[in-house]
């Protein structure tokens, strides 16, 4: 499968990852993750699973709160930078595809820009996968890239080169440069980067996909991101950040 042809990509940017990719783990970001994982443990959970886990920026906190951590990645390149800064967790070199040994396993889910892969069919065996990892009534709580936000960006960013007196001609194609439209596939929210292919969601798209694949009570929010990463932030800053997904599910008492 192409997730399978993924892998060494992914391994290829691990040194450089924060650089070349929108962090939603900087201080600026206004995301419920965090505290939403806090009130699980308090309220008792104690397995949890990182699946993506890329370069591990998310589990000194759970290795914290949680009894038991496991940590998931297809991108060997990746857990070699998060085994190294967290002993104690049980990692797994593997993709979504396959959580067998997770089966049944887990109380808490969490996903951050790991359910990219273009597949169709791959998101959706993922998701079944992850709902097989939890236990019955488990949460499945994480963060999506969202299309949307990109066409946000875009209207933000032509609206800039407008008032700054390009003609629409230049100031579309100023706007495609900087905002690297080129790189998108608009009709299916595919990404494209340096032999990386990656899925961008849509709000309707979280919801149908995860009732699909067995989930109930969906919630998604907005990510607002740190305004610092996109083109043009300092002219933009005064209005409202793009923004990734926040989702929060439940897995149904029976699959």
């Amino acid at each position: 499968m192409m997730l399978e042809s993924q892998d060494h990509f992914w391994s290829q940017v691990a040194p450089d990852y924060e650089k070349e990719f929108i962090d939603p783990y900087r201080a600026e970001v206004l995301s419920p993750l965090r505290k939403i994982l806090l009130r699980f443990a308090q309220q008792g959970a104690k397995a949890v699973g990182d699946l993506g886990c890329g370069i591990g920026p998310l589990l000194p906190l759970l290795r914290e709160h949680f009894a038991d951590v496991f940590a998931v990645d297809f991108a060997e390149g990746m857990l070699e930078r998060a085994r190294d800064a967290n002993p104690g967790v049980e990692f797994l070199h593997r993709n979504l595809l396959d959580l067998t040994p997770l089966h049944g396993r887990l109380d808490v889910a969490v996903s951050v820009n790991s359910l990219v892969m273009p597949d169709v069919g791959d998101q959706e065996k993922a998701l079944r996968e992850i709902a097989a990892c939890l236990k019955p009534g488990g949460h499945f709580v994480g963060i999506l890239p969202a299309i949307d936000s990109i066409h946000y960006l875009t209207m933000l960013l032509l609206d800039r080169a407008l008032a700054k007196g390009m003609p629409l001609p230049q100031a579309r194609k100023n706007v495609t440069q900087l905002n690297e439209l080129e790189m998108y596939d608009w009709a299916f929210g595919q990404f494209r980067f340096q032999g990386i292919e990656q899925h961008f969601w849509q709000p309707f798209e979280i919801r149908h996909r995860f009732a699909k694949a067995g989930f109930r009570r969906v919630k998604i929010a907005k990510v607002r991101l740190a305004w610092k990463q996109f083109a043009g932030w300092r002219d933009l800053k005064h209005l409202p950040a793009p923004w990734d997904w926040f989702f929060w599910a439940r897995r149904s008492r029976t699959l």
